[in-house]
């Protein structure tokens, strides 16, 4: 599967004081990946422009930052809404980590023959644990992202353990 040089890592939901400050809602493994970022990129014209985080700090599941060029509330009410991209080599993932969105796609496969048993439509977030959406020959399954059930994932596929009835 392709690598995402520049992933999605959060999105501005919010202003946080008067000087330009953001409240962001990382995307990462957790605030702090987010807070250790050098640098966010901004997707504008189809370019990824990097500001560099001036300041971070972590309240519950939340960013607060400066950012670079954010001077003014209005600036930062302006960017509400706006999803943040992180460079890949900024992350600091072990090798042959494989992203939640470079997962689209991917074949899945029986963990114990190497079956193939479908195709990776997409990862949902419901609550506790991610949910893997997988496309089959015969409809959909849904395959919680617990080690019951996922043996191995890697850049060639997603190996799962299903369970009588799991499989349509």
């Amino acid at each position: 599967m392709p690598q995402i040089d520049y992933p999605e890592c959060g999105k501005i939901i919010n202003t946080h004081g008067f000087r330009g400050g953001v409240k962001i809602e990382p995307w990462c493994d957790s605030p702090a990946v987010f807070s250790r970022l050098p640098a966010v990129y901004f997707l504008q014209n189809g370019n990824y422009v990097p500001k560099k985080i001036l300041r971070a700090s972590i309240f519950r599941r939340f960013v607060f930052a400066e950012i670079e060029g954010i001077s003014t509330m209005e600036a930062a009410d302006a960017l509400r809404g706006t999803v943040l991209y992180a460079k890949r080599e900024d992350l600091a993932l072990p090798q042959g980590a494989v992203l939640i969105a470079e997962m689209t796609g991917m074949p899945v496969y029986a963990a114990e023959g190497g079956e193939r048993l479908g195709t990776v439509r997409e990862v949902i977030h419901p609550g506790a644990q991610d949910i893997y959406v997988i496309d089959t020959s015969r409809g959909e399954a849904l395959i919680p992202a617990v080690p019951a059930f996922v043996a191995h994932l890697d850049e060639g596929g997603l190996y799962i353990t299903p369970i009588e009835g799991m499989l349509p």
